[in-house]
């Protein structure tokens, strides 16, 4: 008989009956069929129905080990085999007043239990009814609003574990900490990398955690240089107790944990692979697990009991930024110091998704007999590694093929050169054809459209080379281009842009049979993590443009110009953020867009009188400036003599 039908028997019967047949019921309900028990390991609790699926093995072929239950522990395995059972029996229940009839089998079993054991089960630990469930007791809360309300909830319910792995449509683990630390009543983080860009993430929920006068212990290391100090002194400011291991040769913390007491017996714990970071709490593919002292006591109390030995260790120093940051300092830059590698030498390797498009470009040419291809990947990708690979493969299926690859730009050209003699392990291979520099053997060209475009073509047959690459591709619309790749006949065109959709609407698929080979768009390599993480910060300058005109061409520049430059009081709000945003603004590299180039120059002025050196690039720089500016800022050497 199923336990719908059994229920359904008892419930039709009177309230007194109920309760002599209750245990009956029950009893029947664990009445099944035979189970079959696979071969393997177990720590099952042998029941009558196991009994009986052992019973049918064969002992001459089949060992079975059992052993007698240690009193010490046994109430452990006792105990959840009866939750399974009546987890099973309250499931089974008929919909049809199915909560009040499993909260009058759950008080059934407490009012026998408190008969047999007075003293420790009595009534008070009945469930009223109807039933409720407690969801807080707490101070109100006054939002800006206005309004009063509880904390907080986690995203997951606090007696329930998970698994947080940062997937699309799941909570990311940073989200899910920045609701668990509303309600927590004391905080223990162990994390062997804290950084700024992760710290700021969680900053507003932390502060306002100390604040309120509760606890946060912070341990952390100097391991691998990775930590950084404004982290921390902001954590210590704040009121925050840091500890630090500086020992890295023999105690490599790597662990990343977080624990929030709460005082009701409802404390939860992240255990896994982020550190304290921004990739890792957002955009990383980490793992961490999700742990509640509802279901996993033990684990949290061996967490605690272990946070609380590292914290008296003499290895985990306490840190105060007036006394430690130079020694901190020190040991960081050391630790990096002895783990850097130099790499000039190594072989250049694609990555997967490098590795997915020289496939496919395979499968074009081989298998389809298709040698005009166009390659749309999103900036950042590797688009002249993919292209210095593919002509690394077809040297060796040509022979030493000869080459013209074509940018707009000088500086596009050496980054391109660099990348090829890298791949081929050739310091001499390529010659440029740009600002005066002309080819001796026209072997490997590197050449500038401008400097091919005052080229009489005449002079230069259509075959002369076998592979022309062309990079940034959609400027081949242009007449410049058009030209060029009108009179050349090469073996192989390869095309390279992140943006093959020109604004005037002008195709580039004419030279590639009206197709695109192969695509990586912008939204595919962020969605694959291909690119480098970045976080956006929304600023409210205070700037009205409601009153200045506005065509089809946008606002008008005369208008825009005058309203930004000479605004000191909007450079001085960007300068401030970027104080609060960046760990050391003096250090960062950076590119800001201006209206015009008086509020370029204007901006450029204002930054370095207030500690920022900047200088200020337009089409009015010449050659020699604009060099120089871009050599200081890889060299972070930018000051306002760079240009004005």
């Amino acid at each position: 008989m199923e336990a719908r039908q059994l229920v359904a028997e008892v419930n039709a019967k009177g309230r007194g009956e109920r309760r002599r047949v209750f245990l009956f019921v029950l009893s029947r309900l664990l009445v099944t069929f035979p189970m079959s028990l696979p071969k393997g390991l177990y720590e099952q609790l042998i029941t009558r129905e196991i009994f009986s699926a052992l019973a049918l093995l064969d002992r001459n072929v089949t060992r079975i080990e059992q052993e007698p239950l240690d009193p010490v522990d046994a109430y452990d395995l006792l105990a959840r085999h009866v939750y399974d059972v009546l987890k099973r029996v309250l499931r089974s229940l008929p919909e049809k007043e199915r909560l009040e009839n499993q909260v009058e089998i759950c008080n059934r079993i407490l009012e026998l239990l408190a008969q047999r054991l007075k003293g420790i089960v009595d009534s008070e630990t009945l469930v009223l009814a109807p039933a409720e469930a407690l969801l807080s007791i707490s101070e109100l809360v006054v939002t800006p609003s206005g309004d009063k309300q509880p904390p907080a909830r986690p995203h997951i319910p606090l007696s329930a574990s998970d698994l947080l792995v940062n997937a699309r449509g799941e909570p990311a683990v940073g989200h899910a900490l920045e609701r668990e630390i509303p309600s927590a009543d004391r905080i223990d983080l162990l994390c062997a990398f804290v950084r700024w860009n992760g710290l700021r993430l969680l900053l507003p929920q932390l502060r306002e955690h100390l604040e309120r006068g509760r606890e946060l212990r912070v341990i952390t290391t100097t391991y691998t240089g990775s930590t950084e100090r404004r982290a921390l002194d902001t954590l210590v400011e704040m009121g925050a107790t840091v500890k630090v291991s500086y020992e890295t040769r023999s105690t490599r913390l790597h662990a990343k944990a977080w624990l929030f007491h709460r005082d009701t017996g409802f404390s939860t714990a992240y255990i896994g692979s982020s550190n304290l970071t921004q990739w890792a709490l957002v955009d990383g593919v980490e793992w961490n697990v999700r742990l509640s002292q509802v279901t996993a006591p033990d684990i949290l109390e061996k967490f605690q009991a272990t946070f609380n030995t590292y914290w008296e260790e003499p290895d985990f120093e306490s840190y105060d930024p007036a006394h430690d940051r130079e020694r901190f300092d020190r040991a960081v830059v050391s630790t990096f110091a002895a783990d850097t590698l130099l790499i000039a030498a190594l072989d250049v390797i694609p990555y997967p998704h490098q590795t997915e498009i020289l496939e496919r470009l395979t499968v074009e040419r081989e298998r389809h007999r298709r040698f005009r291809n166009l390659i749309v990947a999103a900036t950042g990708t590797g688009k002249t590694i993919v292209a210095a690979l593919d002509y690394r493969r077809l040297r060796e299926q040509m022979g030493n093929p000869s080459l013209l690859f074509v940018a707009h730009r000088k500086e596009l050209l050496g980054q391109s050169l660099a990348a090829f003699r890298q791949v081929l392990k050739d310091a001499a291979f390529g010659e440029f054809y740009v600002d005066g520099h002309r080819p001796d053997e026209w072997r490997h060209v590197f050449a500038s459209v401008q400097s091919l475009d005052q080229l009489d073509l005449d002079k230069l047959h259509p075959t002369a080379f076998d592979v022309v690459i062309v990079d940034e591709f959609h400027h081949a619309a242009a007449e410049t281009y058009r030209r060029l790749l009108d009179h050349l006949r090469p073996k192989i065109l390869l095309g390279l842009t992140a943006t093959p959709e020109r604004a005037d609407g002008q195709s580039i698929l004419g030279w590639f049979d009206g197709r695109i080979a192969i695509e990586l768009r912008l939204w595919d390599a962020l969605e694959r993590g291909l690119l480098c993480p970045f976080h956006y910060f929304g600023l409210h300058d205070n700037t009205d443009l409601s009153h200045l005109t506005w065509s089809r061409r946008g606002y008008d520049l005369t208008e825009l110009e005058t309203l930004y430059t000479g605004n000191n009081e909007r450079a001085r709000l960007i300068a401030n953020a970027i104080q609060q945003r960046v760990v050391d603004p003096r250090r960062m590299r950076a590119l800001g867009f201006c209206v015009s180039i008086a509020h370029a120059e204007f901006m450029a002025k204002e930054f370095s009188r207030m500690g920022l050196p900047s200088a200020a690039v337009s089409s009015r720089s010449t050659r020699e400036e604009r060099d120089d500016a871009l050599r200081k800022l890889r060299s972070r050497d930018v000051t306002t003599q760079s240009l004005v």
